[in-house]
């Protein structure tokens, strides 16, 4: 692959120490690894068995190709808060051949300003409803960052209203024009907004479980940063698998398995578990009403398109913890764990991180299934009523 001229940005660390350690989704973002296209590896010592275009050609912005990726990934909301970072973050990548930008206002400054940046993808820049097709078009990834961000005293479910809606229509667009795409959906709720997303790709004849994921690949990152810095460990080591939903009590990090094996005590677990489970809130509290948690979002967000882009390249051990629908606990049709990317998507769903929990963990996984599959059952029942509404108008 082509070598890009930019600094070291690190998705994951560590090099691989034998082969029974498992690829995290992301490399670190160096020019270097970039053009040997090796990859830095993340320890989790799990045992195999353990888990296992039309374009309006005077409008768009596009840097000359370079010939380095054959992905193309479209990032749906892409000059919001989350949107800018993350589509500079995913131009970083050497497996992105295209970048389409869509959002309703504003995009193509932020496709001329990433286009600057001398690495392969070619940018494109798509404005309004009239241009979301040819964003869309020949997409293997969309992402869709789109939707209001949290703010004080908001949580994720006072989104609902507004970004239910908005995925709605964006995933129809999706089934319509990029159907085998691999969706990723940040924008929140999105214990409620997946839910939603499969219902309106079930409708349209065009849902793929496989392909489907809430990214809450955040959740994790904060999991790894907190733990590490409480426990006076090298980041770069630390793997804290974080499961159920992605909201307040529903996010449950499984310090039981955490990666290296360090000790808690009963106290740092209560702690640890209610600031992971804070966070979001955390900063906005902390930009006291000037946004919420957009830039570790985007950072998190692009970890997961380069683990997506990696299982769709053929990349065999590549895994990521995700919101995506599963059995592995059978009353929730929907459940957040490790699963494992490949050239469809989910190549499995590992439920065996669930067993041999801590009694604490068990408590929390019992006391978080009632408000997640209340958040299933109101995006399912959103789309339902959408679509009773548009039969009663016809």
């Amino acid at each position: 692959m082509a070598a890009a001229a930019i600094g070291t940005l690190p998705f994951a660390s560590v090099p691989c120490r034998n082969h029974h350690q498992l690829r995290h989704g992301a490399s670190a973002f160096n020019a270097q690894q970039f053009s040997a296209s090796s990859s830095h590896w993340h320890s989790a010592n799990l045992s195999k068995s353990g888990v296992p275009r039309r374009l309006h050609a005077a409008k768009r912005v596009i840097v000359a190709k370079a010939g380095a990726g054959r992905y193309k990934v479209a990032i749906l909301g892409a000059a919001g808060g989350v949107g800018q970072m993350l589509s500079l973050l995913v131009k970083m990548s050497p497996l992105v051949s295209a970048l389409h930008l869509y959002d309703i206002a504003n995009v193509e400054g932020v496709a001329a300003d990433i286009s600057h940046c001398n690495t392969p993808a070619e940018v494109a820049g798509f404005t309004g409803k009239d241009e979301l097709a040819g964003s869309l078009a020949g997409a293997d990834v969309v992402v869709i960052a789109a939707g209001v961000p949290r703010k004080p005293g908001m949580t994720r479910d006072d989104l609902f209203g507004i970004n239910a809606g908005i995925v709605m229509e964006l995933v129809e667009a999706v089934a319509d024009h990029a159907p085998g795409a691999l969706v990723h959906i940040i924008s929140n709720p999105v214990n409620s907004t997946v839910p939603v997303a499969a219902e309106a790709l079930k409708q349209k004849g065009a849902y793929d479980a496989r392909k489907v994921f809430g990214v809450t690949t955040l959740d994790v990152v904060r999991a790894n940063a907190f733990v590490a810095a409480r426990k006076g460990l090298p980041l770069a080591d630390v793997d804290v698998p974080v499961v159920g939903g992605h909201s307040g009590t529903t996010i449950l990090p499984l310090l039981s398995k955490a990666r290296p094996k360090a000790p808690f005590t009963d106290e740092e677990v209560e702690e640890l578990t209610a600031r992971i489970q804070n966070a979001g809130t955390e900063v906005v509290e902390a930009k006291a009403g000037a946004g919420s948690a957009t830039l570790s979002m985007a950072y998190a967000a692009a970890r997961f398109v380069e683990a997506s882009l990696r299982g769709l390249d053929g990349d065999g051990d590549v895994y990521e913890c995700a919101y995506v629908q599963s059995q592995v606990v059978p009353e929730l049709p929907f459940f957040a764990s490790r699963v494992k990317l490949g050239r469809d998507g989910v190549e499995e769903v590992v439920g065996s991180e669930l067993r041999g929990i801590s009694e604490y963990e068990a408590r929390a996984l019992e006391a978080l299934k009632p408000e997640l599959k209340a958040s299933i059952d109101k995006g399912v029942a959103y789309v339902q009523q959408q679509q009773q509404q548009e039969a009663a108008l016809n």
